[in-house]
C-alpha cells in the first residue's frame, strides 16, 4: 500500500527536514510547505482586507470539519473545533450533568490533560478515581472492578505519550459499556497514525488537536461527541455561534445548534483551522492506512537498529498495541544528555518517564535514523 505514495515527494514537502532529523512529533510536529501558504494566506488577506475576505474563510471552517469528521468515520454533526485537546476533554468533563457522589475513571499514566478536568470535578462532588498501569499498559479486569453503578464516565488515552502503548479501543469500550458507563477517549497521540472509525467502534467522545501527528498547527482540534449524547452534555462557554441563528445579532433565540458546533461558543482561531484544513486534506490524500503502515515501517526499523546497539525498547510493539513512539533506555547512558546531543548535532528527540522517547512520521528516512543510531553510538 505505502508504494503507491511517493515518500519523498511527502518529504519534499516538510521544510523542517532539510536542517532537522525529527524524531519528536510526540511532542509538537513540523507544518508541511502547504500548510505554511495557507496560513500565510489567510494574513495576508486579514492584513490587506479585513473583514471582507470573512465569508471565504469562515467556508473553510466547515472544509475542516468534514475532513474531520471523514477521518473519524463519524457524521459532521458530531465534530466540533476546539483549540486543543483539553478544551475538548474539559467540554465533556464540565458538560456532563453530574450528581454528587458520580465518579469518573481513569489511569496513573495519563497525561495531565486526562487527568486535571476530572480531578477538577472533586467541588461538584464527583470522585476521580485512578487505575494503577505500567508503562501505561491497562489491565481490563481491574478496570472492570474498578467502575460501579455510580461511574458515569470512563476516559482514556488511545495512545500513552510515554511509551506509546495503544489500547484496544473496542475491547475498552466493551468492558465500560457492559457496566453501564461511557467511554472518553483522549486521542491526540493516535490521530494520524492508526484509523479509527467511529461508526464501527462504540466510543462515546473523542478528543485530539492537530499539533502531533496530524501535523497541523497550535490551536485546532477535533472533539467528537456521539449524537446521542448532545443532548446530554451541557455547552459550556455558550456564545453567539452556538445557536441555530448564528449570525442573526438581533436575534434573542436561544435555540441551540442541533450539532456538536454548538460547543464552539465564539469566534474560531482561523489561521489555525485554515492551516489544519490542509494538514488533514494530505492526510486524507494519502491515505490513512498507507500512513499507518508508512509509519509501522519506519518504526520496526528505528527499534531493529537501536536494539543492535544495546538498546531496550520499552514500547509494546506487537500488532495490536503499536503506536508512532519508540520508547527505549539505552544501559549506561543518561537520556537527557543524550537528548542534548543529539540536538546539537540536528536531531530532534525527547525524554518521557526517564526513557529516550522517540517519535519518527512517514517524511523520516533511512539518512535521519542513521543520524540518529551515529549519535547513539558515538555516546556509549
Amino acid at each position: 500500500m505505502t508504494e503507491s505514495v511517493d515518500w519523498e515527494a511527502v518529504r519534499d514537502e516538510m521544510p523542517v527536514a532539510e536542517r532537522w532529523a525529527y524524531f519528536d512529533h510526540a511532542a509538537v510536529a513540523p507544518v508541511s510547505t502547504s500548510t505554511r501558504r495557507a496560513m500565510d494566506e489567510w494574513t495576508r488577506d486579514a492584513c490587506e482586507d479585513g473583514v471582507a475576505g470573512w465569508a471565504k474563510w469562515r467556508k473553510s471552517v466547515e472544509n475542516t470539519r468534514r475532513l474531520g469528521a471523514e477521518l473519524l468515520g463519524a457524521d459532521a454533526r458530531e465534530v466540533a473545533l476546539v483549540r486543543n485537546t483539553t478544551e475538548g476533554l474539559s467540554i465533556v468533563a464540565e458538560g456532563w450533568p453530574w450528581e454528587p457522589g458520580d465518579n469518573v475513571v481513569t489511569f496513573t499514566s495519563e497525561f495531565p490533560s486526562n487527568r486535571l478536568p476530572w480531578q477538577n470535578l472533586a467541588t461538584r462532588g464527583v470522585e476521580c478515581r485512578l487505575v494503577p498501569t505500567t508503562d501505561e499498559r491497562i489491565d481490563l479486569e481491574r478496570l472492570a472492578e474498578t467502575i460501579d453503578e455510580r461511574t458515569r464516565i470512563v476516559s482514556v488515552s488511545w495512545v500513552g505519550y510515554a511509551t506509546g502503548y495503544r489500547i484496544d479501543l473496542d475491547a475498552v469500550a466493551e468492558v465500560v459499556h457492559d457496566r453501564g458507563a461511557l467511554l472518553c477517549v483522549d486521542g491526540i497521540q493516535g490521530m494520524g497514525v492508526v484509523p479509527v472509525d467511529t461508526s464501527r467502534t462504540p466510543i462515546d467522545f473523542l478528543a485530539a488537536d492537530g499539533h502531533k501527528w496530524l501535523l497541523g498547527p497550535e490551536g485546532a482540534g477535533l472533539l467528537f461527541v456521539r449524537q446521542d449524547h448532545l443532548e446530554r452534555l451541557r455547552p459550556v462557554g455558550v456564545g453567539w455561534n452556538s445557536v441555530a441563528t448564528a449570525g442573526d445579532f438581533g436575534s434573542a433565540e436561544q435555540t441551540l445548534k442541533r450539532s456538536a458546533a454548538r460547543y464552539e461558543g465564539g469566534t474560531y482561531a482561523m489561521p489555525s483551522l485554515v492551516g489544519f484544513a490542509v494538514a488533514l486534506r494530505q492526510l486524507v490524500d494519502r491515505g490513512p492506512a498507507a500512513t499507518s503502515e508508512r509509519i509501522l515501517s519506519v518504526t520496526t526499523e528505528l527499534c531493529s537498529r537501536l536494539v543492535s546497539l544495546g538498546a531496550e525498547i520499552a514500547s509494546d510493539r506487537t500488532d495490536e498495541h503499536w503506536s508512532g513512539i519508540v520508547s527505549c533506555t539505552l544501559p549506561s547512558r543518561d537520556p537527557l544528555e543524550l537528548k542534548k546531543r543529539c540536538e546539537e548535532a540536528g536531531v530532534l528527540v525527547n525524554v518521557r518517564g526517564g526513557r529516550l522517547r522517540l517519535s519518527p512520521h512517514v517524511y523520516t528516512n533511512e539518512d535521519d535514523v542513521q543520524r540518529l543510531v551515529e549519535i547513539v553510538r558515538d555516546q556509549r
